[in-house]
């Protein structure tokens, strides 16, 4: 059985930096360039949480494509994390359960070939993917999210698909404090409590930032399968002859996330450092309880109950300075990330409810740490800059997956060979980058990258060694000929890290179909990326903005499963399976999105907001040999949505309605067709005087459902079953419908 494990974040750096700042360690650090403002002016509380203007994407001056979306800009809403502000982006959506927005999937590629920085660092956590698992983020303590479509030299190469930075609030750019309390209501009448509370201010020359979060979370959903012996129309049921079972489930999730982060920012002499930290601490409960019927009488067939306890910790310290040497200016950063997990697995058969018994426990132990460090030196004047850095990594990831078989009294441990075993990688990144401005309005960025990557993997089936060098280089042009309109064009080579069971020495059972097992390859290289970026950005008005851009990926070395030939050791009919460097494959599409005032409609209180993406990719399946599109990669997402500010009342209130279209997932064995109905979503707030305000948000209007169609396909032997998939001999055919039921939130706000 697969563990889903739910992943926190770690590590903390503050991204601002002051306007006059050239690159120093903030900027490294941040992953990005920041919108500048200036450290003796921050924004005033509440400005931030109490506020009847409209606010819409940023035009950000980086020469490299970058979107920057404040806090502001999602706040109306009111996400609890930022897997809920990340659902408004373009190009971004998520294959999860209703309501539920964990793996982020850039561009529709999934989600670890989308790189998620914190402050412009990596922080390790649970995912074998090495993807983030972004609904742990509080939406509290974000002050923006930048979508990174193609790195610079200075940042890291990881992010086939994109980048997507979040950067945490910090004392630069906020003052005063807040208070927020909040409930959260199921459609079934659950509720859960939220609040928090931060405050940024100065003790002399040193200015501080802390905020601390608390949330609980519920999310009740019903899942119907339906099982046929052949293919059936998509909207039948229990009449159909070819009817086999019907399974009904109850999933609920219910779990509290505590967290909080710090800044502290002081001069020293006429440069400045800074020491950060976050710590996010969540607990889940996650419990399904599975009734089978068989038959067109729906005789009960047997009962699943499956009971899954997480506790996760990430915690993150940091430290970076900037200091004006010689010529130009020296940049300082160090920073430990830390993620724990212990989740505890029982799971209970039986023919009925009061008969189910315990029949297997599984544990996922998992500790794992880096240590990061940066030094750099920017230099140079107009109409040239040169920076010259290297970023360091020390990694260990300690994972122990143990698998028990219970008989009554007794039990049995099943652990799989090497299934506790140790990572460490280690990195060494030096980098060059050259800024020009050869004339007015144009920005040329070049430079070169070159990662050092060696990796050690330990376990009880031995150990093994792998070292990789990969040559990143990068260029960036951003032409603005005037204020109104910019241009940019990028190119960029960037590479995915093999998943984490993928490169661990041991066999796992029941992957990648019940009963076959994977072997862990741990010579697997990273995959490597040529990635294109064109896009054109216009001003509309004031403050509204509209961005069109082209990419296209051409990925190599892509990991693909493949059968090795070998009978799996458990005496299984299944097969065994190899990871390996064998694959390629193209991705392109086009991003649209649009934020703006309807000021030249005469509506200067009326704010829209909408962004489409189109996507199409190729690649070959590596059991077909037919081509097709990347696993669950949609055509196309959309949102769209207003927001209204009546100002004689001190009220606004929006809606936002987003979707996406169908998409298909191919394995071995089965197909998955995978659709959502679409999102609706609404607020109304009122404000009360200058720091206070009270808000109503709902999601989820249209109780969505997620409807996914399996065709399974059996057979003796590998050959076997790809003849009865190429000939559309069904073993059994399913189709699953789940809902969660609407969600509503109140929400009050009290800046000072």
């Amino acid at each position: 059985m697969r563990l889903k494990s739910w992943l926190l974040v770690g590590g903390a750096l503050s991204a601002a930096t002051p306007a006059a700042a050239v690159d120093g360690a903030a900027d490294l650090a941040s992953g990005a360039e920041p919108i500048a403002r200036p450290t003796d002016d921050p924004d005033q509380a509440r400005e931030i949480i109490v506020t009847g203007n409209l606010s819409f994407r940023n035009r950000t001056e980086d020469v490299n494509p970058v979107l920057s979306y404040d806090l502001e800009y999602f706040q109306r809403f009111e996400p609890v994390s930022v897997g809920e502000m990340l659902k408004r982006v373009p190009g971004v959506t998520f294959t999860s359960d209703v309501l539920e927005y964990d793996g982020a999937q850039m561009r529709g590629l999934p989600p670890g070939f989308t790189n998620i920085l914190i402050n412009g660092r990596r922080a390790p956590g649970g995912e074998a993917d090495r993807s983030f698992f972004v609904d742990r983020i509080p939406a509290e303590l974000v002050e923006r999210i930048e979508l990174v479509r193609a790195p610079r030299a200075d940042q890291p190469s990881d992010g086939v698909a994109g980048t997507l930075n979040i950067i945490t609030k910090e004392s630069a750019t906020f003052d005063g404090g807040f208070l927020r309390l909040g409930g959260l209501l199921n459609q079934d009448g659950g509720v859960r409590p939220s609040a928090a509370a931060a405050y940024a201010g100065e003790i002399g020359a040193t200015r501080f930032w802390a905020a601390v979060n608390y949330q609980e979370r519920r999310n009740p959903k019903e899942k119907t399968s339906y099982r046929f012996s052949d293919e059936v129309p998509i909207d039948a049921d229990e009449t159909s002859p070819d009817f086999d079972n019907l399974e009904l489930q109850e999933d609920t999730r219910d779990g509290t996330d505590l967290s909080g982060n710090f800044e502290l920012t002081a001069p020293v002499g006429a440069g400045r450092i800074r020491w950060s930290g976050l710590f996010v601490d969540t607990d889940r409960d996650e419990d399904e309880t599975s009734i089978t019927f068989e038959g067109a009488d729906l005789e009960l067939d047997g009962i699943e109950i499956q009971r899954e306890r997480i506790s996760q910790q990430t915690y993150g310290l940091t430290f970076d300075g900037e200091f004006p040497i010689g010529p130009g200016e020296l940049g300082l950063a160090a920073g430990w990330s830390g993620f724990r997990e212990d989740t505890d697995v029982e799971i209970d058969e039986g023919d009925d409810l009061a008969g189910a018994e315990l029949v297997a426990l599984e544990t996922l132990d998992i500790e794992d740490d880096e240590y990061t460090g940066t030094l750099s030196y920017a230099f140079g004047a107009d109409p040239w800059r040169l920076k010259l850095g290297i970023d360091l990594l020390r990694k260990t990831r300690d994972g122990a997956n143990r698998i028990f078989e219970v008989d009554g009294d007794e039990i049995e441990e099943e652990t799989a060979p090497g299934a506790i075993f140790t990572i460490r990688e280690t990195r060494y990144d030096p980098y060059a980058r050259l800024t020009l401005e050869p004339a007015d309005g144009l920005t040329v960025d070049a430079g070169l990258r070159y990662e050092i990557t060696r990796r050690r993997t330990v376990s009880d089936e031995g150990r093994a060694d792998f070292e990789q060098e990969s040559l990143n280089p990068s260029v960036h042009l951003r032409y603005a000929p005037d204020a109104v309109n910019q241009l940019r064009l990028s190119l960029a080579r960037t590479v995915r890290r093999p998943d984490y069971d993928l490169i661990s020495p041991y066999r796992q059972e029941e992957e990648p179909g019940d009963e076959d097992e994977l072997i862990g390859n741990p010579g697997l290289r990273n995959q490597r990326a040529w990635g294109v970026d064109l896009g054109y950005e216009r001003r509309i008005g004031r403050s509204g903005i509209v961005g069109v851009n082209l990419f296209y990926r051409d990925i190599d070395d892509l990991i693909e499963l493949v059968a090795t030939g070998e009978d799996p050791l458990n005496g299984e009919p299944g097969n065994v399976y190899q990871a390996r460097n064998i694959g390629e494959g193209r991705l392109w599409g086009v991003e649209i999105d649009l934020s703006t005032p309807l000021d030249f409609l005469g509506l200067p209180d009326t704010g829209f907001f909408a962004n489409y993406t189109w996507l199409d990719s190729e690649t070959t399946d590596p059991f077909t040999g037919e081509e097709r599109r990347f696993n669950n990669q949609p055509h196309h997402l959309y949102n769209v949505g207003f927001i209204q500010t009546v100002r004689p009342w001190e009220m606004s209130f929006g809606a936002s309605l987003s979707g996406r279209s169908r998409a298909v997932e191919s394995n071995f064995d089965e197909t998955v067709e995978l659709r959502y109905t679409p999102d609706l979503e609404a607020f109304v707030e009122r404000r009360f005087g200058r720091n206070v305000v009270l808000r109503l948000s709902a999601q989820n209007l249209l109780n969505r459902t997620k409807r996914e169609v399996f065709r399974k396909y059996d057979g003796d032997s590998f050959e076997e079953i790809l003849d009865n998939r190429a000939a559309g001999d069904l073993d059994e055919f399913e189709l699953e419908r789940e809902r969660s039921g609407r969600l509503f939130q109140a929400t009050l706000r009290v800046a000072f």
